[in-house]
């Protein structure tokens, strides 16, 4: 099965373009309020529609209330749902059950007691992602291109699909999914000219990159 890829903080007919024609798996819509990659609802709405259909859209928030991830969901009339922040077992699927949506939620990752969390949201989510821990005085938990030790993940069996995140790009892509055996890969300031400035070249080389490295290690 292929590497499953995800390109996040799509904020342009430019970027959604070049990850369409990419083959990206998902493409995320940022709502946090504090990213350089926010999206408007309006913004949201004719990204989503230009997108439609030509692959999973994917309502990014984080410790969102339920009033502000249901505009989203409108705006977007997302496929799924991505919880960033330090929502609970008990309000992912809380909010499952309520927008009837497949939920990703990420969870922080510094060292290999931070997957002692796992099994609890196992329960309640659809997808998992894995990114690295914001900086202390951090405003936002992801997006900052840092990475973890992608290792802590190697031959750990969870029971459901997950992503790889946090400080990718085309020239390291492989390199974490060889190492770790990431299923899938997620991206967002990796494919990037500037904070928020996603470049579609970028975009083109990461999934290329992504998909060259499962082809090795099926192959290998």
């Amino acid at each position: 099965m292929s590497v499953l890829v995800k390109i996040c903080g799509i904020n342009s007919p430019d970027a959604a373009d070049a990850a369409l024609s990419a083959g990206a798996d998902f493409c995320g819509l940022n709502f946090h309020p504090a990213s350089p990659r926010k999206v408007s609802h309006d913004q949201a709405a004719a990204l989503a529609a230009r997108m439609r259909g030509r692959t999973r859209i994917v309502a990014l928030l984080a410790d969102a209330s339920d009033e502000e991830i249901a505009g989203a969901m409108r705006a977007a009339q997302a496929d799924m749902l991505q919880l960033h922040g330090q929502e609970s077992p008990e309000r992912v699927a809380s909010l499952r059950t309520r927008f009837r949506v497949d939920v990703i939620k990420a969870l922080a990752v510094a060292e290999a007691g931070d997957l002692a969390a796992v099994a609890a949201y196992e329960q309640v989510a659809d997808m998992l992602l894995f990114d690295a821990k914001a900086p202390a005085n951090a405003n936002r938990q992801g997006g900052h291109g840092a990475a973890f030790d992608w290792q802590i993940l190697l031959s750990r069996n969870f029971t459901r699909p997950w992503l790889l995140a946090g400080g990718l790009h085309a020239e390291n892509v492989a390199r974490a999914i060889r190492t770790s055996r990431a299923p899938g890969v997620d991206v967002s300031s990796g494919v990037e000219s500037a904070p928020g400035v996603k470049a579609p070249e970028k975009i083109r080389a990461f999934v290329t990159a992504a998909r060259a490295a499962q082809y090795e290690a099926e192959t290998s």
